[in-house]
């Protein structure tokens, strides 16, 4: 959008309520009473040919009446009716509209023709459309409400998207409640025009954001998405619950990184690849907005607790292990400083606790000395209220230290109505509070997160040489066959032209020269059958290892095709395929699945016939650059194995690394790969290299 675009959507001169009605319960009403009294500094138009006069203001018949260009038309009339007025505004100049009324793609059948003519004619004249069938949107720095929401959203630094109009209100309604704050809140309805993208964009620009917050249900542009989310996360952090990770009714996938893959693993790798904080509930999607608008993200993972009760210090404790935090180990001057002005019967490490009886003086000198200590990155405060507690006091002086220092803040201020005036106080002083100790330590795990990933260089995936052509010219070849599976000799191929170190083999039409293969490769070998219709080999007794000479090698190749037929006695045999045996080695899959939203996923897990299993896997969005393959690796179960345990050697991680990345750069140079498998790769010694054993390709033209 241009900035002239983004201005008429959330600061605009002028509003035009078309569908405006004095009738109670009318949408049309709502929207007018919302903009007229949320304070709106510009001109306010009623638009309604059945009434002169709506809440004091003048009503005009049409859009075209109106004495000036409205820069922003909130649109409420029946769906049939909403072209005819989006034409009026074209013709009239009005910049954006707010598209309120229903009855469109989310009907299915003729709402859906409706939305693509609807869609025509605001490109035809230019009109950028936040809708149809939402809520609307606010700004409250301009300020603005153009909802018909029972709440107006409070004033905060939180900007809101929603794919559901639903949830709009049922978030302003607790944000009412929790005196949460939005800067701008925005329901995207169906999304015909403007979308998340653009959301991102604006919010990127205002300067009284400083943390977005979205619910979605799905991405318009996967690959825009993509580009946007990636430069607005370095500035500021993007928060996402996204709902519908289900996988129901997607193609059936048929190969193992089809089947492992889906959309929710596609959206989950989006996410992390862009920097996006991914919620697993509404309720931590608020916290976490919460505790970034307030609180700047800890430097690193050392967390001091600070608490009156035993039991909440050992359940926060095990919470910052379980997250990937640590509990800070405090300096002797920490030590000393706490042993002397703390009763005897005080813990003075970490979690230090204060005692039940403890009063704030006690909060004070605890907190000072965790905050003054450089071994520590955060600080988590815990009170239960006792009979002799003084909670707001309290508040008081965790609100006073936190103003004091760079290190994060939190507060767990348990209990009801007496933690009330505590939490407005500690908000009041910038510091969050949460319920449990649970919640609290989640929000922190979550904003260091976001620390590293802003800490983060981001780099730019390695070029390897490869020979493109020879790929493009086999590729064109199978097109023109109308063949969608390859082989593994053909998948063998490809492999080898991108610089991926595959097993010696020769694929045997007959037994002679089954017989030939043997001999030429030199045993010990693998004779497996080569069939575009039979995918799990082992499973029709299709592969025999560990052929050791010639009369095995040919008892080999005529039980596999005596399986085989009779399992299978339609599929298209191309052959045996004799391969070398390798030596015991680690085994890996690496695999490419295309989602239609985000391109080619990049999946790494142990290998072998226990994948689907086990499911010891890790998903990446391609290309790859070389950190990202690498944590890959690290984050499977699998990888010390890889390591090296119990004396065993460890494994070439170097040459896996390398594999996945001309796995990512082979599948971002050619679309038309939609599935593959390389399963198993088998990681011989570190030196030794990798060694692609089976792979198999699937295409989409």
């Amino acid at each position: 959008m241009s900035e002239k675009g983004l201005a008429a959507l959330f600061n605009p001169g002028s509003v035009a309520v078309v569908g405006a009605s004095p009738s109670e319960g009318k949408v049309g009403r709502v929207l007018l009473e919302n903009i007229l009294s949320s304070g709106f500094p510009g001109r306010v138009y009623a638009v309604n040919p059945k009434h002169q006069e709506v809440l004091g203001i003048p009503c005009y018949p049409s859009v075209m009446d109106i004495p000036e260009i409205p820069q922003m038309a909130v649109i409420a009339v029946p769906a049939p009716h909403v072209e005819t007025i989006l034409e009026e505004c074209g013709k009239k100049g009005v910049e954006v509209a707010v598209i309120i009324s229903a009855g469109f793609k989310e009907m299915g059948g003729e709402g859906y023709e409706r939305e693509n003519s609807l869609r025509k004619t605001a490109e035809k004249f230019g009109i950028r459309v936040l809708g149809p069938n939402c809520l609307g949107l606010a700004d409250t720095f301009t300020p603005i409400n153009a909802t018909f929401a029972a709440y107006p959203p409070r004033q905060g630094k939180v900007a809101f998207i929603s794919q559901s109009g639903a949830l709009c209100t049922a978030a302003l309604s607790w944000a009412n409640e929790t005196h949460f704050g939005f800067s701008r809140f925005v329901s995207l309805g169906n999304k015909m025009d403007l979308d998340e993208s653009d959301m991102l964009e604006t919010f990127r620009n205002d300067e009284n954001t400083l943390v977005i917050a979205a619910y979605l249900e799905g991405i318009s542009d996967g690959s825009r998405f993509l580009e946007v989310a990636s430069a607005v996360t370095r500035e500021k952090p993007v928060i996402v619950f996204k709902a519908g990770t289900t996988q129901a009714g997607a193609r059936a996938a048929s190969s193992h990184t089809g089947t492992l893959a889906g959309s929710e693993k596609a959206y989950s790798a989006a996410f992390r690849k862009c920097g996006i904080l991914r919620a697993g509930t509404v309720e931590e999607l608020f916290q976490l907005s919460r505790g970034l608008v307030l609180r700047r993200p800890p430097d690193g993972d050392r967390v001091a607790i600070i608490t009156n009760a035993g039991g909440p210090g050992i359940i926060a404790s095990d919470a910052v292990e379980n997250g990937g935090l640590h509990m800070a180990t405090f300096s002797e001057r920490t030590i000393e400083m706490l042993r002397e002005k703390l009763p005897p019967a005080a813990n003075i490490y970490n979690p230090v606790d204060v005692l039940g009886d403890a009063k704030e003086d006690r909060y004070r000198l605890a907190l000072q000395a965790v905050l003054e200590d450089p071994l520590v990155d955060s600080a988590l405060v815990i009170l239960t209220p006792q009979a002799m507690t003084r909670v707001r006091e309290t508040a008081e002086v965790v609100a006073e230290h936190a103003s004091r220092t760079h290190k994060t803040v939190l507060a767990v201020f348990m209990g009801g109505k007496e933690a009330e005036e505590a939490e407005r106080i500690l908000r009041s002083g910038g510091v969050p509070n949460f319920r449990f100790p649970e919640e609290a330590v989640r929000v922190l795990v979550r904003m260091r997160e976001y620390a590293k990933f802003r800490a983060k260089r981001s780099s730019s995936p390695e070029e390897y040489p490869v020979e493109r052509e020879k790929v493009q010219d086999l590729l064109e070849k199978l097109v023109a066959l109308g063949r969608r599976e390859l082989v593994e000799v053909e998948s063998n191929e490809i492999l080898k032209a991108y610089g991926i170190p595959v097993a010696r083999s020769m694929l045997a039409t007959n037994l002679e020269e089954c017989i030939k293969a043997g001999r030429t490769i030199g045993y010990p070998v693998v004779a497996k059958i080569a069939s575009p219709h039979i995918l799990h080999k082992t499973d029709v007794g299709g592969v025999v290892i560990n052929i050791t000479n010639t009369d095995e090698l040919i008892n080999a190749y005529e039980r596999i095709n005596a399986n085989v037929r009779r399992l299978f006695p339609d599929a298209e045999i191309w052959g045996v395929l004799v391969q070398e045996m390798l030596p015991p080695s680690k085994e890996l899959i690496i695999g490419v699945n295309r989602d239609t939203k985000f391109g080619p996923l990049i999946m790494v897990g142990l290998g072998g016939i226990f994948v689907e299993v086990l499911k010891d896997i890790s998903f990446r969005l391609a290309p790859l650059p070389r950190e990202e393959a690498e944590e890959m690796l690290r984050e499977l179960k699998s990888y010390w194995l890889l390591k090296g345990v119990r004396g065993e050697p460890q494994s070439d991680l170097e040459a896996a690394v390398e594999v996945i990345q001309r796995v990512s750069q082979l599948a971002c140079d050619f679309p038309q790969i939609v599935e593959m498998d390389i399963n198993p790769l088998r990681v011989l010694e570190k030196g030794k290299g990798c060694m692609a054993v089976d792979a198999r390709i699937v295409l989409q033209y």
